[in-house]
């Protein structure tokens, strides 16, 4: 059986908390420095109203990756901007599911308007950037030292794609 990328549900709940803090844990993919609690996934829903969120479900059927989209900014002339998520367990890596679930995100951006996804990530998170430039996202901003963790500072990156 493959993998499964399907809507997030309720149950989801502490496996979107246990991927995303696998993250917190061990590098800058996740910029909080404590690890979120089951509540998380009602944060990311209402942080991303309109738009769906996505989990990864592994052959075994173990969630392994989740990803969502959230508005850029509150105004109506930015409605068109999106912010775009995706979180997948490094064992789970390189087979091609971080394409296919950036797919299903701009799939649900143009159903709802969007034409320009932007992601963030640690300047010290080159895998993430690299995924996106391979994805068609092309650097568009830079803020320097902005954020610290395991006594190290980094910058965010801004990406940005036209769909």
């Amino acid at each position: 059986m493959p993998y499964n990328i399907r809507r997030a549900e309720d149950t989801d709940a502490p496996a979107v908390a246990r991927v995303f803090n696998h993250f917190v844990r061990t590098g800058f993919a996740a910029f909080p420095s404590q690890e979120v609690d089951d509540s998380f996934l009602d944060r990311l829903r209402g942080i991303a109203g309109r738009f769906p969120m996505h989990v990864i479900e592994s052959p075994e059927g173990t969630v392994v990756g989740f990803a969502v989209i959230r508005p850029h900014h509150y105004a109506d002339t930015l409605s068109r901007t999106a912010d775009a998520t995706i979180f997948i367990l490094p064992e789970h890596t390189r087979q091609g599911l971080g394409g296919r679930i950036l797919k299903q995100l701009e799939t649900d951006a143009r159903a709802h308007a969007v034409d320009t996804l932007l992601g963030c990530a640690s300047s010290r998170n080159e895998q993430s950037i690299a995924f996106q430039k391979a994805h068609g996202f092309v650097e568009c901003g830079r803020f320097q030292r902005v954020g610290h963790k395991f006594n190290q500072d980094f910058d965010l990156v801004w990406l940005q794609k036209f769909l």
